[in-house]
Order: C-alpha cells, then structure tokens, then sequence
C-alpha cells in the first residue's frame, strides 16, 4: 500500500494519498512506516501540524530510526522551527553518522545563519558520505557564491546540474550564480525553470521580474508580476513594483491600479506616490488625479507627502492651489511643509501680508529658516529699509554654517543696496566671489576675435537640427536654459553639472587656444563631439548644446563640419551685465578678483560677439534679453522665433526671484566708472547707448 501511496503523492493526487495513508495506519497501527507515509501525505495536504504528530508517532514506534528523525527535521524546518529542527538532526546523525542528507539539511541551516565556517565543516563531512552527490557540490557551490567566489560557484553549480539536471534547488542555485556573474539571460532561464517545478513560488516570480527590467524589458517584467497582484498577500511593495514596470513600459493606464493599491495600503510612501503622480500626468485627466488624492487623504490626513502629491496636481497660479494649501494647513497646523507651501503661494499671489504672516509662524517653528527669514526681511526692506539691513546683520552675527553665513551676505548685498550704500553693496559680492576662489574656474582667455574662416561647406539635406547656446555671465543665458529644459527634450545642459559633464574637446578650456593655434584640427573636434552625443542621451543627432562660454575659434569648425548648426547668443546691455555678475554670480563660477577685472574679460569676450553679429560667418542669432529677461512668456517667443519652433507657454514663476531691471547699470554709475568705461567702447559695437 505504501507504493500505491507514494504514487498518488508523485502524481499529485493528495486527497487520494491521505485516504490511502489513512487506511494504512488504521489497518498496521504499529507500522512506523505507515504513520511515516500518513505524515507525508498530512504534509502534501498542508496540514503541517497533523503531518508533525504523525511522525513523532512513528519515531515513538521506531526511536532508533534515523531516517524518521531526518524526516521530523524537515517538517520542523518547513515550520521555521529551527532550534528543533537542529535538534532532530543531530538524533539522526548520532543514530547515522553516513545520513548524507542531515549533513545537507545542517549545511543548509548554516547558510542561513551565515555561519560559513560551519557550513564548509558539515560540507566536507558530507563529501565523505557522497564525495561526487549532487548536492555536495551543490553545497560547496553555495558556500563559494557566499564568499563572493562567483567562478568557483559556477564551475560547481554546472556540475551539478549536469549530473541531477531535474533538482529545483541545484538550479535555483545556479540562477545566483550566473547572476553574481552578470549572465541575466542565463539567470533567467535557470530560474524559469525552478519555476515551472514550482509555480507557487511568489518570490521567484518577483525576481524574474527584476532580472526581465535589468534586461530591458518592462513589459515583460510587468506581465510576469500581474498573477501575483490580486491575491490577498501582494504587498504594498510589489504592486508599486508592478506599477514602476508599467510606466516604464509606457503602459500608464495599467500602472494605476497596482499603483493605487499600493497608496491605499501605504499612504506615506514617496515612492509610491512619485510613481503615482507621474501615471496620473501621463494620463492628462487632472479630476481623476485630485479624486484620487482626495480619496487617500480622507483616510490619511496627517501624510504630508500625500498632500505635497495633492497640491502638485495644480498650477501654481491657479486659486484651487491655494485653497488645497489652506487645507492643508488646517490639518496640520504646525507641519513645516503646509506653513512653507501657504507662504510661497501667498508670495506669488502677491498677497505680501499674508506670506509675511506665515513665515512669521515658520520663524517661530524654526528660528533659522531662510526662506521665511529673506520674506520678512524683504517687507522690513519695503518698510525700514535701516531696519530690514539690521534685521540682516543680527542674523548673520547668529549664523555659525558657512552656507548660512553665505547667503546671509548675499541678502546683505541687497539690503545695502536698497538702503543706497552702492559701494558696501559691491564690497559685499565682489568679497563672497573672492572667497569661492579655490572654487572656481580661471577666467577663459579669449582668442582673437577675427579669425581667418575657410569657405562653408553645404550641409547634407537629412543633417540633423543642431543649435549652439551662449551667453557671458550677466546676459541670462541661465533663463534661456531653464525654458529649454522644460520645452524641448533635445536640449542638454550636462556641461554645467561636474559630475555628469561630457568629456569630449568642448568641454576643454583650453580648446580656442588650441584651435586658434592649429595645434587641434576643426573636423577631429567636431568628430569627436559628435562621438559623444550618444553617451549624453542623443541618439538621433538632434541636439541644443549649451555651451561653457563662446568663442570665435568654433567658426571654422562650424562652417566646414557643422553649417546646419545654429548658434544662440544670450545678450543684455554689458554694463547691466556686469552689475548682474556681480550681484548674482553666473552659472559659471568663474576666479574673479574686482569689478575693473571682470569687465575687462567681459570687453574681451563680447568682442566674439560683436564679430558674429557683423560678419554674420553661420547662422546665428542674438537673444537681446535686456527688456524681458524677467517675463518668461516674452523670452519663449524670442526664443521660439530664433529656433522656428513653438514653445509651451511656460510657467510665470519659472525664473524665480527677479534681476535688475534693464538700464539698472546707471545707479552704480559712481562706484564703478572706470568697469563702465572699460565696456562703453564694446556696449556701443553691439547697438547700445553709451550713457
């Protein structure tokens, strides 16, 4: 009988070997055997208590049993019963010394306590029962995968599998192996194939997906996960999961779902809300997005992320922001993040009492906060001038951070300004750019303006569009960038950020020399800049390149190896430029040492300007900023006309806080003539006034 019971185990007729097994016990009640085939089939049931008493019956029959004892130690591991489990196991091996498989199961519980000494020591004990088993090889793979030995672990693994190709835990083993390894595809089979062994194996599945996405492949990681996500268990985590994989996949309207029950589940989860969030906009119904928000934050008003999630849904400008803010605030009175968010919309509504008032509440909550510190400053300024400059100089003498002590100066700067001390203004700006010295760049030394250009080579009629933008420090080129980050997806500003800079020839300061000199060729650069397009997120050769500074050694490379290409040059009155460089630094951070310094390269540079706009050697066009380069809109639309294209309108506070308005130059007129005379001379070259 018990062969007839094994058998419907195999065939995975459960109910059919219990009825058997039950049988079989009532008929030979003091079989050991019998009770051990009746705790097999409890077990296969899943009915792990029952599977427990019935081989602790026939260990009672037959104690000095080994294989019982072995047995007892798997249901108690399958129990997580670890201690007990132990215990068994070293019954067995004291009734069997050769039991190779309490060797394994022993070797196996070390491993998962991380005790690789031990589980090497029980490793080798069972090579001696079994030198070339499966799973001794199996063991001493795991063991080498676990000291970061991933070759070893692969050459045992293999041999393994080659000789028990069936085994579920060889593979499964081997998937990890070929992962450490970096083999995903081979991973992926291996474990593909442990799944079809063991199609209830939730975490698998979820690992297969994970090695599908490192692949490349969303969709299919996404399909992987959808059995698991409308059961019962599927945790928070795994349905973001799934959701991440289907917006990744470009699949927005299927990541919602999961998405949405992984926020009901975890209302607080950045993660999840991001995700959330970005589904929501790819799906453009901005009533679906604040019904949802809405729903999460009727059970969950106290998440301040989920109402960061809510207020995002709106435009800035819109009332309905300030109405979600002012919720917000009602709910969490005293949260930092409601306080902050109030105070900002009530600035940009112009409501200047009402944002006063509330960073008078955040510099309650939190003295040193500067945001709300700049906010009252600023009415006290409006006020009392001399009591906002004081206000100013009680705060910095309070600040022990650098960075504090920093921006305390800079709003120094401006409190003297407007208390019309123009020299202490300077004084204060030109000593904080001093002190960034160790900091910053040299000063990029022009080439001659004028350079001998060899004649232009037509472009071919499929060239990509291509366009060059620059700007001096001062003439808002910054502004210019910040439209076209948030318009066009061509456009890359990776030069001004250190850590993921392009290393291709433009990016060298020494470049213009080096071309001027003819020490580089004009096509190895232009080669070598088109090389690294790729790297930099450009596939098809469609690029707005924003570049460190401009000079006219680029021309014949221009004219010979890139003629399509477009350059924008950013440009403000120069004096107004170097009063802006001084009082707000530049993209740039360039060692300056005075004002008389800057405006002399400032002259220098502009001459390279002045030289395109006269001669006119490649297409180009100047982006005169002087009367808009506050208004977003107005500047979209010089821009939109340089480029041919139609830009979005962009958002009204996209530039932040306001620069001085064109012509400003003329109140520092005094303090700094003699900068002023160095670039009247090159103001008037480019269309401006001399006075």
């Amino acid at each position: 009988m018990q062969a007839d019971i094994l058998d419907a185990l195999r065939r995975g007729a459960n109910e059919d070997a219990l009825s058997l097994a039950r049988a079989a016990t009532a008929t030979h009640p003091e079989d050991p055997q019998a009770h051990r085939a009746l705790a097999m089939a409890l077990r296969a049931s899943g009915d792990g208590e029952a599977a427990l008493a019935s081989i602790d019956r026939a260990i009672a029959l037959a104690p000095d049993d080994a294989d019982l004892h072995f047995h007892r130690a798997g249901y108690l591991l399958h129990g997580s019963q670890f201690d007990a489990a132990q215990a068994a196991l070293s019954q067995t091996l004291q009734l069997d010394p050769n039991q190779f498989g309490a060797y394994v199961m022993q070797a196996q519980m070390a491993l998962m306590r991380g005790d690789l000494d031990e589980a090497e020591r029980l490793a080798r004990l069972a090579a001696r029962v079994s030198p070339v088993h499966p799973w001794t090889r199996l063991l001493q793979g795991s063991i080498a995968l676990e000291r970061d030995d991933a070759d070893t672990a692969l050459a045992l693994l293999s041999q393994a599998m080659q000789d028990a190709p069936d085994d579920a835990q060889v593979r499964y083993a081997l998937g990890f192996a070929y992962l450490k390894k970096g083999h995903l595809a081979f991973a992926e089979q291996a474990f593909r194939s442990v799944l079809e062994k063991m199609p209830e194996a939730r975490g698998l599945r979820a690992l297969l997906a994970e090695l599908l996405r490192r692949q490349g492949r969303p969709a299919e990681a996404a399909d992987e996960l959808a059995p698991l996500l409308d059961r019962d268990d599927a945790t928070p985590g795994l349905q973001r999961f799934a959701g991440e994989l289907e917006l990744t996949a470009g699949r927005h309207e299927r990541a919602l779902p999961p998405l949405r029950r992984a926020l009901a589940a975890q209302a607080d989860d950045v993660r999840t809300l991001e995700a959330l969030y970005e589904a929501l906009r790819r799906n453009g119904d901005r009533d679906l997005a604040r019904n949802v928000f809405d729903a999460a934050l009727a059970t969950s008003p106290q998440a301040a992320v989920l109402w960061q999630a809510r207020l995002a849904v709106e435009d800035a400008a819109d009332p309905l922001a300030l109405d979600v803010a002012a919720r917000w605030l009602a709910q969490m009175p005293d949260a930092l993040p409601a306080l902050e968010a109030n105070m900002a919309l009530l600035g940009m509504r112009r409501d200047a009492e009402g944002a006063e008032a509330m960073a008078q509440r955040i510099v309650a909550l939190v003295p040193g906060h500067r945001q709300a510190q700049m906010r009252i400053v600023d009415r006290l300024l409006a006020r009392d001038p001399d009591a906002g400059l004081a206000r100013i100089q009680s705060l910095l003498a309070q600040a022990a951070d650098p960075d504090a002590q920093r921006e305390l100066r800079t709003w120094l700067g401006h409190a003297q300004l407007r208390c019309g001390l123009h020299e202490a203004a300077v004084a204060t700006w030109i000593g904080l750019q001093a002190e960034a010295a160790s900091r910053s760049l040299p000063l990029p030394e022009p080439t001659a303006p004028d350079p001998v250009l060899p004649s232009i080579v037509e472009p071919t009629a499929d060239a990509p569009a291509v366009a060059f933008l620059a700007g001096a420090p001062g003439s808002g080129a910054e502004r210019v960038a910040t439209l076209l980050a948030g318009a066009l997806p061509a456009f890359r500003d990776d030069r001004f950020t250190p850590r993921g800079a392009p290393d291709d020839l433009l990016q060298n300061f020494m470049l213009p020399a080096q071309l001027a000199s003819g020490e580089l060729d004009p096509a190895a650069v232009a080669a070598d800049w088109r090389e690294h397009l790729p790297a930099r997120g450009v596939a098809n050769g469609e690029v707005i390149d924003w570049l460190l500074w401009w000079d006219n050694a680029l021309l014949p490379m221009l004219r010979t190896r890139l003629s399509h290409a477009r350059v924008l040059i950013a440009l403000r009155d120069p004096r107004d430029m170097l009063v802006d460089w001084i009082a707000f630094g530049a993209p740039l951070l360039l060692r300056v040492e005075s004002p008389l310094q800057m405006a002399q390269w400032l002259a220098r540079h502009l001459e390279h300007v002045a030289v395109l706009h006269e001669r006119s050697p490649v297409m180009y066009a100047l982006l005169k900023l002087d009367e808009i380069h506050g208004d977003p809109a107005a500047v979209a639309a010089t821009l939109g006309a340089a480029l041919n294209v139609n830009l979005p309108p962009p958002p009204a506070d996209i530039f932040g806080a306001p620069h001085f308005a064109a012509g400003y130059w003329r109140e520092f007129a005094g303090v700094l003539a003699e900068p002023f005379a160095a670039l009247t001379p090159i103001a008037r070259r480019l269309g401006y006034p001399d006075a």
